[in-house]
């Protein structure tokens, strides 16, 4: 069975409130290769560093552990996160078939082969149309921690000045074991950190991507613990912008 554990506790939000995008945000959808890419931006100023934050997998599977028909995540998290940045550019990206249902998704696109070359590279063309060769701060959440980390290592010529992760996975191979789940034989995988300046913020009660799995990556990287948060609650979460 594909990873179920990580989208149980989107279940139970299901019925929030709608979210609005705040009038200083456009939406913004990027036509790659394959996928369009639904993106929220604020980019007012054109020297400083564009903060980009990439999203998780969503609600990809259902309470039973199956992989449902539409991995558009139901909490908000990561877009409350984005847009109360004050910084003044700012962008919300969610992963391939998230939101739009691109004639080219399947099932895969959110289980085996979440990670794989395509997203990687799709991801990639909309970061770049976005920066236009401007400083990069790149963000990403749980599964948007790998999709991040394999955008900077194969994409040298991105201008990233930090990689931030927030409750990540680090390796995907590491994290599928860990629960038991079949491998994601689609998806690519970081077995080394990428080498810019970074930082990691684990949940201190996550049980979707343990401490433990966390710690066997981050053990000489700069790593702050967000006290009595959880994989889907992390209120308390201030994030380190400087490089």
């Amino acid at each position: 069975m594909y990873k179920k554990n990580l989208f149980l506790p989107f279940v139970l939000i299901a019925c929030a409130p709608v979210w609005h995008i705040p009038y200083d945000f456009q939406e913004v959808i990027i036509s790659s290769d394959k996928y369009k890419i639904l993106t929220y931006q604020k980019l007012s100023d054109s020297i400083s560093p564009i903060h980009i934050y990439i999203e998780g997998d969503g609600y990809a599977f259902n309470g039973a552990g199956r992989p449902t028909s539409n991995p558009t995540p139901r909490g908000t998290f990561l877009r409350d996160l984005s847009i109360n940045d004050d910084s003044p550019n700012v962008v919300y990206m969610a992963r391939p078939c998230q939101y739009i249902m691109s004639s080219g998704c399947d099932i895969s696109d959110w289980t085996s082969k979440r990670f794989s070359a395509d997203k990687i590279d799709n991801i990639a063309y909309a970061i770049k149309k976005i920066s236009q060769n401007r400083p990069i701060i790149l963000i990403g959440y749980s599964g948007g921690a790998m999709i991040s980390g394999l955008v900077i290592q194969q994409n040298p010529d991105l201008n990233i000045k930090k990689w931030i992760t927030i409750a990540g996975v680090l390796n995907h191979s590491d994290w599928t074991s860990y629960f038991g789940d079949l491998p994601l034989s689609g998806s690519l995988n970081m077995n080394k950190l990428p080498n810019i300046p970074q930082v990691h913020y684990i949940a201190e009660n996550d049980d979707v991507v343990p401490k433990s799995l966390s710690y066997k990556w981050l053990s000489e990287k700069k790593v702050f613990i967000i006290p009595n948060a959880t994989h889907t609650n992390m209120k308390k979460i201030k994030i380190d912008f400087g490089y």
